[in-house]
């Protein structure tokens, strides 16, 4: 039994390993579960679908050949890696001016679910080190014998981002339930606006600083 030419084995393999990474909490999982306390399980979501979007991205990136750029340009990986995170002190900003403003006591205005997914594709895309994880994750398990091996990649990212948000959608609703426990609050809503805000600047510092490791 085989997937498009990787041997079952390998597969299997390669699903056991993309299970223990997607599972082990980075800061895409710090930046879902951030979503999800201060906005709700829509909310958390709506970035696990834009997150994977911009990881889908990175991974068939990755198999045509952007992260050997990266690899060997260290503007291009500085460009994008400042932009990116840039991006993510613009997210810290507005979630410390977002209004609590609602539309009766207690009643929380509904979060913008296209804007948030738009947020989680650009933090995910934007984090020129994921390219550069899967440029080094998925040649594991490719079978260089078995045709082409961009192709292989490309489906290789595909499942692993598949894993990835199924993985990330369980953490959303655990923080849903932990965020449900404690009450949905005046008090609780800035709160969590507070800690996104503060999730937001350290992810941007952290990806300011970091070299080329796993950004997942």
């Amino acid at each position: 039994m085989s997937f498009d030419g990787i041997p079952g084995p390998m597969l299997a393999a390669f699903l056991a390993a993309s299970f223990v990474l997607a599972v082990t909490p980075g800061p895409g999982v710090v930046y879902i579960v951030a979503r999800t306390l201060a906005q709700g399980r829509g909310a958390g979501l709506a970035s696990v679908a834009g997150v994977a979007a911009g990881n889908l991205c990175n991974a068939v990136g990755a198999a045509l050949g952007l992260a050997a750029l990266f690899a060997v340009s260290s503007l291009a990986f500085s460009v994008v890696k400042y932009a990116g995170a840039a991006y993510l002190l613009y997210l810290g900003i507005k979630a410390l001016r977002r209004p609590a403003a609602i539309a009766a006591p207690g009643e929380f205005a509904p979060p913008h679910k296209r804007r948030i997914a738009r947020d989680g594709f650009l933090v995910a895309l934007l984090n020129p080190k994921t390219a550069l994880f899967f440029a080094a994750f998925l040649p594991q398990f490719i079978d260089r014998a078995a045709g082409s091996t961009a192709l292989q990649g490309a489906l290789l990212g595909v499942v692993f981002v598949a894993v990835a948000a199924c993985t990330d959608s369980a953490y959303v609703l655990a923080a849903n339930l932990a965020g449900a426990r404690l009450g949905r609050s005046p008090r609780f809503e800035t709160i969590g606006r507070y800690a996104a805000a503060a999730t937001y600047f350290g992810l941007g510092l952290f990806t300011a600083v970091t070299g080329s490791r796993n950004g997942r």
